[in-house]
């Protein structure tokens, strides 16, 4: 039985991957360095500490990483500032429901709890949630399921008991090796073979999730 509901948050809870992949792409291009958008898709929910290492693999030891992505952040950041975050559809509804069904809501993310508070504020959803769990907080983030382990001890069930929700391939590997129930509710990308296999269902909205529960 379903205790507990935790939310990937860029791409599920907030719209931000297609400008998170979009500041990649840029960042890059500005480094020298040519990507495609399905070649920035791979940074999704990906720890820069275990990222860094597969980047340099592919692309090479001269192109700096984390210069790279501070770039990124930097652009995302302005791009922030001036437009604001933008809520996914039926997010409110869905957390609502959750809510009168009694299950403990928590974020499982990829972001720091600084700009994870700030964003889910702006958006009016941050005292929705029982918990909140960045990577940070752990020695490895995502796609490895010690997040995931750990959002499930800080709330008190067993993975389990957790439904984890989702939308990019590095997410969907953290929620399933951790023994969660997972849903995929697709962003920029459908699920791949690998995720297809990981998943107990892949929902086209946030409230989709719901028929996933009993």
């Amino acid at each position: 039985m379903i205790k507990a509901v935790l939310f990937d948050m860029d791409g599920v809870l907030i719209d931000t991957e297609k400008y998170l992949t979009q500041f990649w792409q840029q960042a890059t291009a500005e480094a020298g360095l040519s990507l495609t958008m399905e070649d920035c898709y791979q940074f999704r929910s990906f720890a820069s500490k275990f990222a860094s290492v597969a980047f340099q693999e592919k692309y090479g030891k001269e192109y700096d990483y984390f210069s790279i992505r501070a770039r990124r952040k930097k652009l995302m950041k302005d791009h922030i500032e001036k437009n604001g975050i933008e809520i996914k559809p039926e997010v409110k509804e869905t957390l609502q429901k959750l809510k009168e069904k009694g299950l403990q809501l928590a974020v499982v993310t990829a972001t720091d709890e600084e700009r994870t508070k700030q964003y889910l504020t702006e958006i009016g959803i941050y005292d929705w949630f029982d918990s909140i769990i960045c990577a940070t907080m752990v020695e490895r983030g995502k796609p490895f399921p010690d997040v995931y382990l750990y959002a499930c001890e800080k709330i008190g069930y067993r993975p389990e008991e957790c439904m984890a929700v989702e939308d990019s391939p590095n997410g969907i590997r953290s929620a399933s090796d951790a023994g969660c129930k997972t849903v995929m509710v697709p962003d920029l990308t459908e699920p791949d073979a690998e995720s297809q296999k990981r998943v107990v269902g892949v929902a086209d909205t946030l409230c989709g999730v719901l028929k996933y529960i009993d």
